[in-house]
């Protein structure tokens, strides 16, 4: 047991709690304001739905001794055995500090994907909907990749959660946005923004708790970490310059929203390759990420599908870059405990890293879909259309975010 490593991991898990009522902000801001107070409850209830899911058998079944490489057992429900001892997971810190840290990752998941359907959905349904994604989507794929399952025995390199929680958020808000369908006026009204200021103050909290969302994935206070925590500040300044930069190339002017969005994008591709890539890979990564995912915000419209707040644009699209980056940039050199990639000599590691995304993808979209059918056909999804009307907050809430 390392004392000091043990108080970096506490202040990264409490770092990370943090991001989801920073991300409730973010999205908070970016809604209608009658819709405020709903799209912040969303992503505020997943600390309280989540955390029950875990403590009962969430942490068993992504973390628990592995069942063919798809799901860990159920050994340890309730936390039966999981204490302050040293744990499979961790060297030097204790094992229930292992599984809170994780469980503030599998809170946060659920919350990104609800940017999709802001405005509509309603809450006992999303309530449902997080019960069974969490279980059924969320619980395999992180043990998949770092649970002891098929993808981590593959070798797939993912630091802190491209695919487990940015390719899996972001597929799934694809699948939310078409099977939920389109808000009322969307592509004839302009449905702007209510509060850019509220969305900048999540945005600046986001990357503040995405540090320790990254250098605490290291699990220990050292060099691994210290590359890490760099990566990510390099990368998620160069991704807000790309997309702002791209903004005022294709719509002539430079916008707040834009330096917050391409900071998110650039947060999410440099994830997976924290600790794997150097400095100037970070760079490179997030200066394609900012302009990338700029483009596929700019596309959706032709797509025809109503993402309301950006979600596959942003996380999907951001994730998927930082796996298969991760794939061209990672080097031994920096991180020994990690892999060439591509662009180091190793192309069979960027194959991996597609495996890896291409199976998140296609899992996730697909359980996705199904889950919101049956919870559909048990509670129905959306709110009548003169309750959208109206707003959630009053309606689903009974509320209003401010009184003027």
């Amino acid at each position: 047991m390392n004392s000091g490593d043990t108080a970096f991991m506490l202040v990264a898990t409490a770092l990370v709690m943090l991001m989801t009522p920073g991300l409730a902000l973010f999205y908070g801001g970016l809604v209608r304001s009658k819709n405020v107070l709903a799209t912040i409850m969303q992503s505020f209830i997943c600390l309280g739905i989540v955390s029950i899911i875990w403590v009962v058998y969430g942490y068993s079944l992504a973390f628990g001794p592995d069942i063919n490489g798809f799901i860990g057992n159920l050994d340890w429900t309730f936390l039966n055995g999981v204490g302050t001892q040293i744990g499979p997971y961790s060297k030097t810190i204790p094992d229930l500090l292992f599984c809170a840290f994780q469980l503030m990752f599998a809170i946060i998941t659920p919350a990104l994907i609800t940017g999709a359907f802001a405005e509509r959905m309603k809450f006992s349904a999303f309530l449902l909907f997080t019960v069974l994604w969490c279980t059924f989507v969320y619980l395999p794929v992180c043990h998949w990749v770092w649970g002891g399952g098929w993808l981590g025995k593959l070798g797939a390199l993912d630091f802190a959660g491209g695919t487990v929680i940015h390719i899996n958020s972001g597929v799934a808000a694809l699948a939310a946005a078409l099977v939920i369908g389109r808000r009322k006026g969307w592509g004839r009204e302009a449905l702007h923004p209510h509060n850019l200021p509220m969305t900048i103050l999540g945005a600046g909290i986001l990357w503040f708790g995405w540090f320790g969302f990254n250098a605490g994935s290291a699990l220990s206070a050292g060099q691994t970490a210290t590359l890490a925590f760099f990566t990510t500040q390099v990368a998620t300044g160069a991704a807000a310059l790309s997309w702002v930069m791209a903004e005022w190339i294709f719509q002539d002017k430079p916008t707040t929203l834009g330096a917050a969005s391409g900071a998110l994008a650039g947060l999410v591709a440099i994830t997976p390759a924290a600790g794997f890539v150097s400095p100037l890979s970070a760079i490179i990564i997030g200066l394609i990420a900012g302009t990338l995912c700029y483009i596929a915000v700019l596309l959706k419209p032709r797509f025809g599908y109503d993402d309301a707040l950006d979600v596959v644009g942003v996380h999907g699209i951001g994730g998927l870059w930082g796996a298969l980056a991760t794939g061209l940039f990672a080097s031994t050199a920096v991180n020994p405990d990690g892999a060439n990639g591509l662009f180091f000599g190793n192309p069979h590691q960027f194959l991996i890293q597609a495996i890896g995304a291409g199976a998140a993808i296609a899992y996730s979209f697909v359980v996705t879909i199904v889950i919101l059918k049956i919870t559909d056909a048990a509670i129905g999804l959306r709110v009548p259309l003169e309750e959208e009307v109206q707003g959630l907050d009053l309606t689903e809430h009974g509320e209003t975010g401010y009184t003027l």
